[in-house]
């Protein structure tokens, strides 16, 4: 089993990389853990999909659909129901241990791209006291019930998080008859995308209330209530303020972890702000020919980026990987991250796209990109969130960089 390039994950960035890599007319190999390829997409039945790539409104399974089909008329190998367990280098590229079905396999390739995406953080994560009673969801969870299985989990439900699968769910809940009693932030802004606010909560008048967390599970066999407290400035219980919510179910959108135990087990560095690979500007981690794309390298915000860096990977793709000249960017405190976090300068330096975040909500700004110093480039903002992820395509082939260049992005406030 030899391959030119080994994908693991066949959602919407593994199917978009797949596509792009067999352009370059390379034998590939798709390595999806479920029965189908298409990942979360295909229990994402809401719209909103595909607005920046085809300029439609369209669901999840159907912008899934839309990469699964063209699949199937190229020669891209899938192997679904089967799990990468383990990546080993070699002196010539890389060995992938395959479990499936029928074994256990080892196929051999020169480059790996992990688009192994992200997982939620669970109940066991937050250590939220109670008993282990049913009734008790990640938000994901209890979309896979409703969508795909077409089970109600609940009657009367309480949402801890405002993350954007919390508050599509909050919706979704609603108009299966459920009754979301509210959805409670920890944070004093929301996590979510402004437009799902007020699409999922507002339309709906559903509470958002913030500056709360669940402080207690209560119920044995099922949850019965749980307490909701107000915390402070640093995120902490406040004593004696917890309030008693009746309900039978709690559903959790506390954030997402991209899975890079792969990467992890290579040695790849990973960005202590995004948890994924730190890359250059064709995705390539810190181990030449291991490429990292989707929300395994960084949290999206649009399904239309994740497949737009997939194929950014994809199309840098080579047989043989010269030593490259890696250039740090900088970036203020203001800055959450920024993706990608170097620059090769052996490399195509046109048309880059970055993706960045702000730290906190920022009013009448400016992001400015130096160079050693002297101002270069500037975009004006009304206003950035750190929910709504921010894209950037700049060229630096004009600017003079060598290695011992400074570059960096900051954020000023407009006076």
């Amino acid at each position: 089993m030899k391959y030119d390039c080994i994908i693991v994950g066949g959602g919407p960035a593994g199917l978009a990389a797949a596509l792009k890599v067999e352009e370059k007319n390379l034998k590939v190999l798709l390595v999806e853990r479920e029965d189908k390829a298409g990942g979360i997409l295909k229990q994402c039945i809401h719209d909103g999909f595909g607005l920046v790539r085809f300029k439609e409104k369209l669901t999840g399974p159907e912008y899934a659909w839309r990469f699964l089909d063209e699949v199937k008329k190229t020669t891209v190998e899938v192997l679904t129901f089967a799990f990468v367990s383990s990546i080993k280098k070699t002196e010539d590229g890389f060995m992938v241990k395959i479990v499936d079905c029928q074994g256990v396999h080892e196929a051999f390739s020169s480059n790996v791209i992990l688009a192994t995406g992200c997982r939620e953080r669970t109940r066991n994560q937050l250590l939220i006291p109670g008993s282990r009673s049913a009734g008790i969801y990640t938000a994901g969870l209890a979309q896979h019930l409703v969508n795909c299985l077409g089970i109600s989990p609940t009657r009367k439900a309480v949402i801890l998080g405002s993350g954007d699968i919390g508050l599509i769910m909050a919706r979704r809940l609603t108009l299966e008859g459920a009754e979301v009693l509210g959805v409670y932030e920890i944070k004093s802004t929301p996590s979510g995308l402004t437009r799902n606010i007020r699409q999922c909560l507002t339309d709906f008048n559903i509470p958002l209330y913030l500056s709360r967390t669940v402080s207690n599970i209560y119920g044995r066999d099922r949850v019965e209530a749980v307490g909701i407290s107000s915390v402070d400035e640093n995120l902490k219980i406040i004593p004696g303020s917890e309030e008693l919510i009746e309900c039978d179910a709690l559903i959790l959108a506390v954030g997402l972890i991209p899975e890079n135990e792969l990467a992890e087990s290579l040695g790849v560095i990973i960005d202590s702000k995004t948890k994924g690979p730190l890359v250059d500007q064709n995705l390539m981690s810190s181990i030449p020919g291991i490429y990292a794309v989707g929300n395994c390298l960084h949290v999206n915000d649009l399904v239309d980026y994740v497949s737009e860096s997939a194929e950014i990977a994809a199309q840098a793709l080579r047989m043989d990987y010269p030593e490259r000249k890696l250039n740090k960017v900088e970036i203020s405190p203001e800055i959450l991250y920024l993706v990608p976090q170097f620059l090769d300068l052996n490399s195509n330096l046109d048309n880059l796209k970055f993706y960045f975040r702000s730290k906190e909500t920022i009013n009448h700004c400016r992001l400015i990109l130096s160079i050693d110093g002297v101002d270069c480039w500037e975009k004006r903002y009304e206003r950035l969130l750190p929910p709504e992820m921010e894209r950037l395509n700049l060229s630096f082939s004009e600017y003079q960089i060598t290695e011992n260049s400074k570059i960096n992005f900051r954020i000023e406030v407009n006076k």
